[in-house]
């Protein structure tokens, strides 16, 4: 099994191994080229995200800056609409359904490592890795994702949802509700 498919399959991975880097590097270019380009230059944007992700719908507006790790795990809905200063830690699928809207600095985390330290850090002469796994982020659609909100990995947010901003997403979320907090939780049905 390639650490590729070991990191989409949830197993521990080398982030280093040179098949992923090069991913990896091909993302950081895309998203230099994006992130410096004038708002007007609509046609050079659509090119670069339809080359950066696995999917990407009609009408998907993603403000500079972004920020992602591979963008070839990201697949995001038509008319979704995502803020400035977003990252999208993608070493698992993160998938965004139709008609969200996802506020500035929002995180979506898919990587997560052993809580462990003995367990974390692998030492090899002179250096250390660190082990690294992930779980895949799925968020329904039109959903509305307030400003500064972070999820784990592994969470699913269904559709219809509110989730108000500075909320840290801890478990799932069912439709049809508002949910805010650190934790996040369920506040009333919608």
């Amino acid at each position: 099994m390639t650490e590729k498919e070991k990191m989409l399959n949830g197993k521990n991975y080398n982030s280093r191994d040179p098949e992923l880097l090069k991913v990896y590097h091909n993302a950081r270019k895309l998203l230099k080229d994006y992130n410096n380009l004038d708002a007007e230059s609509t046609q050079e944007r659509e090119r670069i995200l339809n080359n950066l992700f696995e999917f990407k719908g009609e009408g998907v507006w993603i403000e500079a800056p972004f920020f992602c790790d591979y963008g070839e795990n990201i697949s995001i809905g038509e008319n979704t609409f995502v803020n400035m200063n977003c990252v999208f830690l993608d070493n698992n699928k993160i998938s965004i359904g139709k008609n969200g809207l996802i506020g500035p600095h929002v995180q979506i985390y898919t990587a997560t490592h052993p809580l462990k330290s003995s367990e974390r850090i692998i030492h090899q002469g002179n250096t250390s890795s660190y082990l690294t796994s992930s779980k895949p982020v799925k968020v329904g659609d039109n959903v509305w994702i307030g400003g500064n909100t972070i999820l784990l990995p592994g969470i699913s947010v269904g559709d219809n949802v509110t989730i108000g901003a500075g909320s840290v997403v801890t478990k799932d979320i069912p439709d049809n509700c508002l949910a805010f907090g650190n934790p996040c939780e369920v506040q009333r049905q919608l």
